[in-house]
């Protein structure tokens, strides 16, 4: 194994800059993306350029190891020109850090080294494991798979069946590309079209031992003796649960999809007149500018919102780095709660103060309001977003000492 030399490494806010000089490719290649499922060789080709991909790879592998709040501020951008490019992207990208975090050195040498990492993710542990020698045999289909078109890893949860027939337990396993089959069942959605969230299908995939964490669950990995990849890396970056940093990548796209359908909005106010007397350029109505006002400054709080989250989140990182305060499931459960409140109130305002005065004819097919709203309600629809009530449920359960972590 050959570790990279570390390359000069842009800023953050060359990396932002970057994503927002492609905002006008993506907004033209929005058709396109959704009608390939996914975006362009040309674009992959571009973010790969632009070192995008890179963002959570350890410098020790000759990634940028940037903070949270950069990437997601990339995505956010990225998803002000298209969210479904966005999305496949962002679903690829921010895995690295879980990786780079949980899993032993020999392993990230493994999948870092070659400078060739990306990899889709879903939690839900629909593949079924069982031991062999030197490793695992992988089966089963994983559906909404987002992101798997350029992905080079696949990082997924399994039931293990138990040799002595007393059940299965959750494991965490990370399979390279050649170990599945992609089905290519993406595009008949609502929205999101082009996230190229296709099933895959596991058969008798074999992983080796080390690719395989038996008692590892993504959605509560325990961070109580720090992690591999503070001590690995020497960055509390990597010192992290997994909850929050998944649902603020929701929130990130969603944040960017309200300010891409603001954008919209102003280029109709600016090219478009009222539908009521008196007749003028929507952009000098009262109503419309009020509107306007409003869905800005909903959009800038849910923006608050996810700093703050980010910021919290990597204190908590740094405290369990250094030994004094473990970042409890509580923690990233309760941090994760606030983003998803984040998604919600992206989507309501877009509801409430833009679709009900944008025009009917401004939602036919093809139109790009049309898009955006759709690929906003898909995101609401996603599981973690739809799981709000019994989250909030066993958030008050936890707060009360009615369960334990």
């Amino acid at each position: 194994m050959t570790i990279m030399e570390v390359s000069a490494s842009p800023a953050g806010s060359d990396l932002v800059e970057r994503a927002i000089a492609l905002r006008p490719e993506l907004l033209e290649n929005q058709a396109g993306a959704e009608d390939l499922t996914y975006y362009s060789e040309e674009m992959h080709r571009k973010f790969l350029g632009a070192r995008f991909y890179d963002m959570f790879v350890p410098k020790r592998y000759g990634g940028l190891e940037v903070s949270p709040r950069v990437f997601f501020d990339v995505v956010k951008e990225l998803a002000r020109g298209d969210l479904g490019t966005a999305w496949c992207f962002t679903l690829a990208a921010n895995h690295a850090l879980q990786v780079a975090s949980w899993f032993p050195e020999e392993v990230q040498d493994r999948v870092f080294g070659g400078g060739d990492f990306r990899a889709a993710s879903v939690a839900a542990p629909t593949v079924k494991a069982r031991r062999t020698d030197g490793g695992y045999l992988l089966d089963g289909v994983v559906d909404y798979c987002s992101g798997i078109p350029y992905a080079t890893y696949f990082l997924g949860q399994a039931m293990l069946e138990q040799e002595d027939g007393t059940g299965e337990r959750m494991g965490m396993y990370l399979a390279p590309r050649s170990a599945f089959e992609r089905l290519h069942n993406w595009g008949d959605s609502l929205g999101l079209k082009a996230t190229g969230s296709e099933s895959i299908r596991f058969t008798g995939a074999f992983l080796d031992s080390s690719m395989f964490l038996e008692d590892a669950d993504m959605i509560n990995f325990s961070v109580k003796d720090g992690t591999v990849g503070s001590r690995l890396h020497g960055n509390s970056l990597y010192a992290g649960r997994g909850l929050v940093t998944f649902t603020t990548s929701l929130a990130a796209l969603a944040v960017g999809g309200g300010f891409l359908a603001l954008d919209e909005y102003e280029r109709l106010m600016r090219t478009r007149k009222t539908p009521y007397l008196p007749i003028v350029p929507r952009i000098e109505d009262a109503d419309y500018q009020r509107l306007y006002g409003a869905c800005y400054t909903k959009l800038r709080t849910a923006e608050a919102a996810l700093n703050g989250v980010i910021a919290e989140h990597m204190e908590y990182c740094g405290q369990t780095a250094d030994g004094t305060r473990e970042y409890t499931f509580l923690d990233d459960w309760s941090l994760a709660g606030v983003v998803r409140e984040v998604c919600v109130g992206v989507w309501e305002t877009v509801e409430n103060d833009l679709l009900r005065t944008v025009g009917a004819s401004t939602i036919r097919h093809g139109e790009r309001f049309e898009r955006i709203f759709r690929d906003l309600a898909m995101l609401l629809v996603h599981r973690n977003p739809m799981l709000r009530e019994q989250a909030f449920r066993r958030t008050a359960r936890l707060l009360l000492g009615l369960e334990e972590a």
